[in-house]
């Protein structure tokens, strides 16, 4: 049995990797509080509006452009140095918040700049990410050897999903135990802490050869004809962009709907997103050991099925409060069932759509398109769910059923052109890998954004030296 973190004796092959293993578990405890639900909480505890809550959600999917402009340091700075460079600033950027909680702690309350302050810190960190972002998953396949790479995302998925909601729970046990800023002030000083280790953790990874990246001319040239020219990536990719409008509002404003309507406490809403992380670990245990032999297919519909019957709950529980919180809880862990069901669907539908020649640029611009797209969803349902009187601290209840109409109705639009989507389940294509994608399949598919040409960095050069003597702190 394989400990958690690799060691000579436990694995001689990963064990080299270690360091990448570190950081998995570390930048998560970074990037589940300062992009998540405890950053809603925090911005609606400052007074957030809906807007400002969807705007600072959005910014990770929103600033994908940025990855896709990065790729071009690539060749000149290597991978090593531009995503130190990305992490160590974002990294600056989660002390603001930090500091917001002290100050509010120590001048007793929020001030009416601060949520201004917290709204602009998450864009530099999600812009400064979306830099070091560009290098990240390509540098990981490049150093890793074709013998280890199943080993380490695995590996990578479960050590990140350990930390992921071992950061619910303290998140959850600080906002129930201790005043709201100084669960804050915990929570964030945990972000900083994982910010840090997870950064030199990278330091100790090798750096390899400099890549060669798909020049942006090409990519302007390319894209339209991806885009539009009638193919099977064409219609799968549409349809990924309105699953991505549909869902990717859901969670920000379900959190923050619990504490300005019918109050329910911070904690309370930590405990919801453990139990949604929980529908996504259900799904991924359960899924993968389906999908090669029954194709992706079935696992869409399964999980437009399942996005339908959550909006309906919504719609009921915004009428009447049906179900309470146990129907809350099960809401929850429903979203995040069909969010990591449609994700595991489309990393192995995705390269079934392309030839292998167009698929770095086809799988880039999926990834774009899908982000940016659905990142605009939650800024632009954030203008329409403000409440008429301008109240920062509310939310507008019949607007807010009518999203999850749209929700529902997409979802069964879909279903329908689902089920007419054709797939070749007998030919066997590598599924696309992601490290983090199952925990975080909200946000995983902005990884998808890398112009590198992977078949470049696996080509095995006679003369290269393993892994483990190329370790440097260059």
């Amino acid at each position: 049995m394989l400990s958690l973190f690799p060691t000579t004796k436990s694995d001689p092959e990963l064990a080299p990797f270690r360091p990448a293993l570190t950081f998995s578990f570390f930048n998560a405890l970074a990037w589940q509080i300062g992009i998540g639900t405890p950053m809603v909480l925090f911005a609606e505890q400052l007074g957030a509006s809906p807007f400002q809550v969807g705007l600072a959600y959005s910014f990770v999917f929103i600033l994908t452009p940025i990855q896709i402009v990065s790729t071009v340091l690539l060749p000149r700075y290597g991978f090593k140095a531009v995503m130190l460079g990305g992490w160590r600033t974002r990294s600056f950027f989660l002390s603001v918040p930090f500091l917001l909680a002290f100050v509010a702690l120590t001048m007793n309350g929020e001030q009416p700049w601060m949520v201004h302050a917290l709204v602009g810190s998450v864009f530099c960190f999600c812009l400064f990410r979306s830099i070091g972002a560009a290098s990240g998953i390509s540098w990981f396949y490049a150093i890793l050897p074709a013998s280890v790479r199943g080993r380490y995302f695995a590996s990578d998925q479960f050590i990140s999903a350990l930390a992921g909601v071992g950061t619910l729970l303290t998140c959850a046990l600080s906002f129930a135990l201790l005043p709201v800023y100084v669960a804050l002030l915990l929570q964030y000083f945990i972000a900083l802490v994982g910010s840090t280790i997870s950064y030199y953790s990278l330091k100790k990874l090798p750096d390899p050869d400099r890549p060669v990246a798909i020049s942006l001319g090409t990519v302007l040239r390319d894209t339209p004809r991806h885009l539009f020219r009638r193919s099977p990536f064409r219609h799968y990719v549409w349809l990924a962009v309105v699953y991505a409008v549909i869902s990717t509002p859901i969670p920000p404003f379900v959190a923050y709907f619990l504490k300005v309507g019918p109050g329910f406490s911070a904690g309370q809403i930590m405990l919801f997103e453990v139990l949604r992380y929980s529908g996504v670990m259900t799904a991924a245990w359960l899924i993968r050991r389906h999908i090669d032999l029954r194709g992706a297919k079935p696992f869409f519909l399964l999980a437009l099925g399942v996005q339908a019957g959550v909006a309906i709950y919504w719609w009921l529980f915004l009428g009447n409060g049906f179900g309470g919180a146990p129907g809350i809880s099960a809401a929850y862990f429903f979203v995040g069932l069909a969010a990591a069901t449609w994700g595991i669907a489309g990393l192995n539908f995705l390269p079934k759509t392309m030839n292998a020649e167009d698929r770095t640029l086809a799988v880039s611009i999926h990834g774009a398109v899908t982000s940016f797209i659905g990142g605009l969803s939650p800024i632009v349902w954030g203008l329409f769910l403000k409440t008429g009187d301008g109240a920062s601290r509310a939310i507008d209840i019949p607007v807010f059923r009518w999203f999850f109409v749209s929700v529902f109705a997409g979802a069964i639009a879909l279903l329908f052109l689902m089920s007419r989507l054709v797939e070749d389940t007998k030919t066997p294509v590598t599924p696309v890998l992601i490290g983090n994608a199952i925990l975080r399949p909200f946000r995983a598919v902005t990884d998808l954004v890398n112009l590198i040409d992977l078949r470049h960095l696996n080509r095995a050069k006679p003369d290269e030296p393993k892994p483990s003597d190329q370790q440097s702190d260059r």
